[in-house]
């Protein structure tokens, strides 16, 4: 039987009619799209390795509440947790949701602590919903600028850099910082920071433009780019007195040009190694350990690696100045945002080529 355009249209037209008396009708359930870690990567990750899935929605229970995710934060510490090899942090499992921080909104509540329509700071991962006890939740802050900002300048990495300047690295007036990734989300606020407590700052980066940006708006006296073939020297020029703190979270050809000019009791906090979470094996050559060894020894040098979730108990004092700081102007922050939660893994595949500016974001709902 074939319908003509007319018995189409009346057709149509009572379909809509129905819908309207019954909109329940015209709303699919919503569903939970989630992004799990398919295979586990062999050196550089590709987009082979996640998967984007759908389920159905989950209800909160009692003592529940059941969470929307505005943001997803994508950081590079997430590439180890794609291995299964012992870390700081249990591994994500084959067919589960990738790991990541979140702001997240309460859409559904069956617990006493939290309303719906709460704003918090979750640990989701990479999917629009999930469901939480609320013990590991925090409420936004209303002082808060921008919600997304609890991901980046007000969370985990502004927490490390404050942690790791101020409590390993103990800059003071006068002496010389160098961060590496110094636009990146921990690396401008280290640079910052070591502003305000009134020392020489030199930023390595990668493309010119995040060196303009980093002496220009960030206020840095010097950087360097790490693409050039004279990066050391250039690096050696902009330190005539040496390096008193150097915030390691790169390692790679930024640590070989760093390392000869470490003074007598610098101070190297080390919170990542972004350049080496690829390497499958040890780089070819000889073997420098001894060499570095004998530099901490000869030089009295501290170098201590740090993982900010053991540094909690100063989130209250990070945030209390922090904030501070925003509201005078005298920190500026800078979000890369993606749109959609289905672009997370090629954004974060570009974390490792330097394609981002700034504190990188998933905007999901």
């Amino acid at each position: 039987m074939t319908l003509d355009r007319r018995s189409f249209t009346l057709a149509s037209l009572g379909t809509l009619g129905a819908l309207a008396l019954n909109p329940g009708l015209a709303a699919e359930p919503a569903m939970n799209r989630r992004i799990v870690l398919a295979s586990r990567p062999q050196g550089k990750p590709t987009l082979d390795n996640f998967r984007l899935e759908k389920a159905a929605v989950p209800k909160a229970e009692d003592g529940q509440v059941l969470l929307q995710t505005q943001f997803l934060s994508l950081d590079p510490y997430m590439r180890g947790r794609m291995n299964a090899g012992k870390s700081y942090a249990a591994p994500v499992e084959l067919d589960q949701v990738m790991v990541g921080g979140t702001v997240s909104r309460v859409v559904s509540s069956r617990h006493s602590g939290f309303a719906e329509g709460d704003l918090v700071s979750a640990y989701s991962g990479w999917q629009d919903y999930a469901l939480s006890s609320g013990d590991e939740l925090m409420k936004l802050d209303s002082r808060i600028p921008k919600p997304s900002y609890a991901l980046g300048v007000l969370g985990m990495p502004g927490l490390t850099a404050y942690v790791g300047l101020l409590d390993i690295g103990q800059p003071k007036a006068g002496e010389t910082v160098v961060l590496a990734a110094s636009t990146g989300a921990v690396g401008s606020v280290v640079g910052q920071i070591a502003k305000l407590k009134g020392c020489r700052v030199v930023g390595i980066a990668g493309a010119r433009e995040k060196c303009e940006y980093a002496v220009d708006v960030l206020g840095y006296d010097a950087c360097v780019s790490h693409y050039d073939d004279d990066m050391a020297e250039q690096l050696a020029a902009a330190c005539p007195d040496g390096i008193d703190v150097y915030f390691e979270n790169v390692g790679g050809s930024s640590w070989e040009a760093v390392m000869p000019l470490l003074n007598n009791f610098a101070r190297v906090p080390v919170c990542g190694l972004i350049a080496h979470y690829n390497q499958t094996e040890l780089p070819p050559g000889p073997d420098r350990m001894s060499l570095l060894q004998g530099l901490i020894l000869r030089r009295s040098i501290k170098m201590q690696g740090f993982i900010v979730g053991n540094y909690r108990h100063r989130f209250p004092d990070f945030v209390g100045d922090m904030t501070g700081w925003l509201a005078q102007g005298k920190i500026k922050y800078r979000e890369d945002r993606v749109e959609g939660l289905e672009n997370a893994p090629q954004a974060f595949l570009g974390l490792f080529s330097g394609n981002n500016f700034g504190k990188l974001v998933v905007q999901v709902n």
